[in-house]
């Protein structure tokens, strides 16, 4: 894996270590240590989307423009890709794809690169937030998605991604909202800092119906405060738990060693865990062995 790192530079180096990761140094630096013969033309109909694309509603206008574009010019940057079973997937370049389709083109220049699936979600993810605006839920399922498949913690993922750790779990916490009302957020009916303020209710069917009503009378995130606080709806409540240095200390240590979210108690230690698989691996880095395996 090092090797495989160092021969494709230090824009890649750099986009997989925990280091802030920029998406336009990284293929900068994938295409300067290509050569020209490496890159090839593929044909269209071979390629798959990259699985882990967070984005799934592209502007129709700026795809159209860009497919003029490349009417005119051509495909000026390759995509780069990854050879599958069958064909190959997509890992940068879903725009320049969508839009040579769109401009007619059978074939696209492309650089083929071998990545695993955790560096295609991440450079999915980075793409998008760089390149293009995801809306919030895009891109509070990718944050999701990425924390549940690396097991780091918000705080990692906010650093690696150049963002708050507020940030973070804000975002997340919009995927608390009814479905609804979520795609109520994705369709830009409903504001961001709306959306942040309901999703902090616990009564789904509250938060419809205030939903409804920042959308119809216009309603600000004020409002919606002012509405919440007068109705007395039930919140989520953030408990605060007496803070112990050393107990702060210990769980930072055990955090970065197994890899997620771990708390202390005066009589227990919680390592919670997302499958038999990640107790598995949490068990592993413990070094504990059970009877019989």
């Amino acid at each position: 894996m090092e090797n495989k790192r160092k021969a494709l530079g230090r824009g890649l180096e750099q986009l997989f270590s925990n280091e802030r990761i920029d998406f336009d140094n990284f293929e900068k630096d994938i295409i300067s240590n290509t050569n020209i013969k490496e890159i090839k033309e593929i044909p269209l109909d071979e390629i798959r989307r990259n699985p882990y694309q967070p984005r799934t509603v592209f502007d129709e206008n700026a795809l159209n423009e860009l497919a003029m574009s490349i009417k005119e010019h051509g495909v000026v940057q390759p995509v780069i890709v990854k050879k599958s079973v069958k064909g190959y997937e997509l890992i940068a370049g879903e725009r320049r794809t969508r839009a040579a389709r769109l401009a007619g083109l059978t074939t696209i220049p492309a650089i083929e690169k071998e990545f695993n699936d955790q560096e295609m979600m991440e450079i999915a993810l980075i793409e998008n937030i760089q390149r293009e605006n995801l809306n919030p839920i895009e891109e509070a399922k990718a944050f999701k998605n990425i924390i549940k498949e690396t097991n780091m913690t918000q705080e990692q993922v906010a650093k690696k991604f150049g963002k708050s750790r507020s940030y973070i779990t804000n975002l997340l916490g919009l995927l608390n909202l009814p479905l609804s009302v979520q795609k109520d957020v994705e369709e830009k009916r409903l504001s961001l800092s709306s959306a942040r303020a309901l999703s902090k209710i616990t009564d789904s069917q509250k938060v419809i119906e205030l939903a409804k009503r920042a959308i119809n009378e216009n309603l600000n995130v004020r409002d919606i405060e002012r509405l919440t606080n007068n109705e007395q709806l039930p919140k989520k409540v953030k408990i605060n738990r007496p803070t112990n240095v050393k107990f702060s200390i210990f769980e930072k240590i055990l955090r970065e060693k197994v890899g997620t979210k771990v708390r202390i108690n005066s009589r227990k230690i919680e390592i919670p865990f997302d499958s038999e698989k990640d107790l598995e691996r949490i068990l592993e880095i413990l070094d504990i062995k059970i009877e019989g395996d």
